[in-house]
C-alpha cells in the first residue's frame, strides 16, 4: 500500500521537530549563560534525539508501518513532553502520521510488475 501520506507527515514533523530542538537548546545556553545553570538543554537534546528517530520511523513506514507508526508515535509524544511549547508542531504532525500507520490497514494484493 501507499503510504505516502505517513511519510510526508513524519519528515515534515521531524525536521520542525529539528527546528524546535535547536530553539530549546539555544535559549537553554542562553539562559545557563545568565542564570549559571538550565535544565532545557538536557529536554532540548533528548527532543533532538527524537527528532531523529521520528524521521526514522517516517522512512520505516513504507516497510513496516506498524513499527514505524509507533516510532513517529511516540517521538510526537515525548518531543512535546520534552520542549513543550516548542514541540507542539511537531506532534501535530507525527501525532496523526504515527495513528495512520498503525490503524491503516493494508491491501493484501502485490501489484504485478509489467
Amino acid at each position: 500500500m501507499n503510504r505516502t501520506t505517513e511519510l510526508v507527515l513524519g519528515i515534515i514533523g521531524g525536521l520542525i521537530g529539528f527546528g524546535g530542538a535547536f530553539l530549546a537548546l539555544f535559549v537553554g545556553s542562553v539562559d545557563e549563560a545568565i542564570n549559571g545553570t538550565s535544565e532545557l538543554n538536557g529536554l532540548g537534546t533528548s527532543a533532538f534525539i527524537f527528532s531523529a528517530l521520528a524521521i526514522i520511523g517516517a522512512i520505516l513506514v513504507k516497510f513496516k508501518p506498524k513499527l514505524g507508526g509507533w516510532l513517529m508515535l511516540i517521538s510526537g509524544i515525548a518531543i512535546l513532553i520534552s520542549i513543550s511549547l516548542f514541540g507542539v508542531v511537531p506532534a501535530l504532525f507525527l501525532i496523526p502520521a504515527g495513528l495512520m500507520g498503525i490503524i491503516r490497514k493494508s491491501n493484501g494484493k502485490k501489484e504485478k510488475a509489467a
